[in-house]
């Protein structure tokens, strides 16, 4: 029997521009536009998501190396912070571990750094060791990710576009759109009118059968979100996502009592593991969590999550996060459809979501991509040998 290879070497490197931290674009770019955050009640921090430093980490890349050279790799947000974390604390529960024992590994990174993690930047780490275990078990095995993950149960993915234009999505064959919501609370009743308005004319465009979303970015209260819910149901809302805090469990309960029949309470981007998301789902906060897998504690995270929430029949949405996510979503009955991040500069054209730190990132046409397209090793995709890697850390192996 051929022996299962050992990890012999995990290293992360930092990148800027663009890419897994997708908020880390130049200006012009539609995601960067006067669009509604937590930090909108300052006007100096309103015009400019980047003025407050939602771009500073940059891009992670994690590599994994075994014995016999092969070497997997995954792509999230966390850059330098998260580097000194992979390297200086998790590396010592991946060097020397068979590249099979995953899940082993996934227990000792959680709660080695139970201490000072749970959330948010150590768990964008972990996600990133995570994705490039698996990556590097499948080629090893040479079988793409999600055939690992129990084998498609469709052949085909069906995508609906987040970006500032839906009119043009629907143009290319997305099933739905999704648009940033421009105004919160601080710019009072004007700023209301301004996001119905544009609400009503994105309707006008789009016809009505056409999906039309709202992202709130976690930028909203009880009170206003509600006002905006009940006002936008004469516009055919399909759902209102993230509208507040990650940690208001119970306004997300509240307000999705509240909400008018037939639109969705979705969220779920900025929340981590099986702990955070149960939370959500057995105080009814929502119809649909939208974990980040690159964020939420990878795949072997995410397949927990998802099966909590296919016991409570909710849907599991991912966070666009590219291939990381089709993986997931063409095995899992209860995530029937994806995203798709538009990332050119105008939303007007489809491009890979990660470039250009990917190659080989596959993209919808027409909206539609059939899962044959994932069949290589891994996730299928490779790291630009053109991008300019920066390793900050270095650990002594073992430790």
């Amino acid at each position: 029997m051929k022996q299962t290879p050992l990890i012999k070497h995990l290293r992360a490197f930092t990148l800027r521009g663009g890419g897994a931290d997708y908020h880390d674009q130049a200006d012009g770019h539609w995601i960067d536009d006067h669009i509604a955050t937590p930090m909108s009640k300052y006007p100096s921090y309103r015009q400019s998501r980047r003025s407050f430093g939602i771009n500073v980490l940059g891009t992670l890349v994690v590599e994994v190396e075994d014995s016999a050279g092969n070497v997997g790799f995954a792509v999230t947000t966390g850059g330098e912070p998260a580097a000194f974390i992979v390297e200086r604390h998790l590396a010592r529960f991946v060097e020397g571990a068979k590249v099979s024992d995953i899940e082993r590994i996934w227990d000792q990174m959680y709660y080695g750094t139970l201490f000072y993690g749970r959330k948010g930047l150590v768990l964008n780490a972990i996600s990133g060791v995570d994705l490039a275990l698996w990556d590097l078990l499948g080629k090893v095995r040479q079988e793409p990710v999600y055939q690992m993950l129990g084998g498609a149960v469709r052949d085909e993915l069906q995508f609906y576009a987040t970006g500032a234009r839906p009119d043009l999505a629907r143009d290319m064959g997305f099933i739905g759109g999704k648009m940033p919501l421009h105004h919160g609370p601080a710019e009072g009743e004007e700023g209301l009118q301004k996001n119905l308005a544009l609400l009503a004319g994105m309707r006008e465009r789009v016809g009505p059968d056409f999906w039309l979303m709202v992202d709130c970015w976690m930028s909203l209260d009880l009170n206003y979100a509600t006002r905006l819910a009940q006002a936008a149901q004469e516009y055919g809302l399909k759902w209102i996502e993230e509208a507040l805090p990650p940690d208001d469990y119970w306004g997300y309960a509240a307000l999705r009592r509240q909400l008018p029949p037939g639109m969705l309470c979705t969220t779920g981007e900025h929340e981590a593991t099986r702990w955070g998301f149960r939370m959500l789902l057995e105080m009814g906060c929502c119809d649909i969590i939208q974990p980040d897998v690159g964020w939420c504690g990878g795949i072997t995270e995410l397949v927990k999550i998802s099966a909590l929430a296919d016991a409570h029949q909710a849907l599991v949405i991912p966070h666009g996060s590219s291939v990381y996510s089709y993986h997931f979503v063409a095995t899992r009955h209860n995530s029937p459809f994806a995203e798709f991040l538009m990332m050119a500069p105008q939303a007007d054209q489809v491009v890979p979501m990660f470039s250009p730190q990917l190659l080989h990132e596959p993209v919808p046409e027409h909206g539609r991509m059939r899962v044959s397209r994932l069949d290589r090793p891994g996730f299928g995709v490779e790291l630009n040998p053109a991008c300019a890697l920066h390793r900050p850390y270095l650990h002594t192996p073992g430790g």
